[in-house]
């Protein structure tokens, strides 16, 4: 007997729940670096315009297969072809969330850790220099902080799609819009944080170059979450009434939107803390973990700030989490038979074993590297860099070649659904979409061997 399929309530379910996936740490410390880098506005009117016709088309490909499939990755690249070539594709997709969870709950446990300095009041220490060298070569504290982000995510999916993902995003993603804008307003209104709001919203063309839209398309990508199996995942759950060009419009929205709060929260912060200097906005890490705490610190109200800024970050961190681990979750239960309660342990077990060699690599395991990277870096180069624009290649190669645009039209136009895009996508799929992530793939590998850099 074939088990029953979960499913989310309706539209709202499902954009809230892929919305939490993309709304990530990606938003938060990549987008205002890569945008205060590539000429502020020029690269966010670039980013708008790829994620309404690039992000759109790939958004819309994923969930299409996933409904139509009513399938995690592995059986929906195998539901219409039986060709290696593609059953390989479905691989790629499900192995992806699998190595990326481990290694983003290391980072989420550092969040958690930043949050509990702040409500406990050790708002100088956090603001050292040294803190966060400091920390994360402490095995026992990130091996303790990973381990309680990772309970807390593993927690909401192994309670269900609608008693868990769909009722936690729910309730954190409104909240995290609160903190956002509060966060944003109070960055805003600080003395000299005019120049940045007008570096980040006014295009400045005499910045813009061809690295602005390679930059640009890269964020894009990694942002909406796109060939990570959580689309697919969640358009398998996703009910035959719920129309996909709208859930897609509403997470395209919900995600940009929280792209340039994250803009208006950290770009004029900065700016008003170092003067104008546009290159204080360290990449990564160093900005949220680093420059952010030295930036609370020097404009007051800096326990609050602290504690909102660090929520909204957790909050963010522990909703792509938990798309993640839903992902493969899905992958268990589908492909091996398996209850979602044996699936969630396995996942367990998958998250300790990986994420502890990313949580010890700068620790304990500092010695150690693969390809001159720590543990956490390696798994971020294979996966950001290597595996994701060849799973979403495979994505477009199998709307293409076998599911075929009649069908994505069917799905699309299902129930009195709309394709007021139809055009764009049908362009995109076709001409497009394999050069951009081509691109994509070829300057992140460059990137990463400092042959360029972006």
């Amino acid at each position: 007997m074939e088990k029953k399929r979960s499913h989310f309530s309706g539209k709202i379910g499902f954009v809230l729940a892929a919305a939490g996936a993309s709304v990530g740490l990606g938003n938060i410390w990549r987008f205002p670096y890569l945008a205060a880098k590539y000429g502020g506005g020029a690269f966010l009117l670039v980013y708008i315009i790829l994620a309404f016709v690039f992000g759109y088309t790939m958004i819309v490909s994923e969930t299409v297969i996933g409904r139509i499939s009513k399938r995690s990755p592995i059986g929906a690249f195998q539901a219409f072809s039986d060709k290696k070539i593609y059953h390989f594709g479905g691989w790629i997709n499900a192995i992806i969330p699998m190595l990326i969870v481990p290694y983003y709950s290391t980072i989420g446990g550092w969040v958690l850790n930043y949050l509990f300095q702040y409500i406990t009041g050790n708002t100088e220490g956090v603001a050292q220099d040294s803190y966060f060298g400091s920390f994360i070569s402490d095995g026992f504290q990130t091996e303790l902080w990973f381990i309680v982000f990772s309970f807390c995510a593993l927690l909401v999916v192994f309670l269900g799609v609608r008693n868990g993902i769909e009722r936690v995003s729910k309730l954190m993603m409104p909240i995290l819009v609160v903190l956002s804008l509060i966060i944003a307003i109070y960055s805003m209104t600080r003395p000299g944080a005019i120049e940045g709001i007008k570096y980040f919203l006014i295009p400045n063309f005499s910045n813009f170059s061809w690295m602005t839209v390679v930059a640009a398309m890269g964020q894009m990508f990694y942002s909406l979450s796109i060939a990570m199996g959580i689309l697919i995942t969640f358009g398998s759950y996703m009910k035959d009434d719920v129309h996909i060009e709208e859930a897609t419009v509403n997470v395209e929205i919900f995600d940009t939107g929280i792209a340039i709060m994250a803009g208006l929260m950290i770009i004029p912060a900065v700016f008003a803390f170092s003067g104008g200097d546009a290159t204080s906005l360290g990449a990564g890490p160093s900005l949220m973990f680093i420059t952010l705490p030295k930036v609370f610190a020097g404009m007051g109200m800096t326990r609050l700030m602290g504690i909102i800024f660090f929520v909204l970050v957790f909050f963010a961190a522990l909703t792509s989490a938990i798309a993640l681990s839903e992902s493969a979750i899905s992958t268990f239960e589908d492909e091996l038979n398996w209850s979602r309660h044996g699936a969630t342990i396995f996942m367990a077990l998958i998250m300790i074993v990986f994420g502890s060699l990313s949580s010890l690599g700068y620790g304990p395991l500092s010695g150690v590297t693969i390809l001159g990277m720590q543990f956490l870096d390696f798994f971020d180069f294979l996966t950001n860099s290597v595996m994701m624009p060849i799973a979403a290649i495979f994505i477009c190669l199998y709307i293409i070649r076998v599911i075929g645009f009649h069908a994505v039209e069917h799905e699309m136009t299902k129930e009195g659904g709309t394709f007021k895009r139809k055009a764009v996508y049908k362009f995109m799929i076709k001409y497009l979409c394999i050069a951009f992530l081509l691109i994509i793939l070829i300057s992140s590998i460059l990137q990463v061997f400092e042959i360029i850099k972006i």
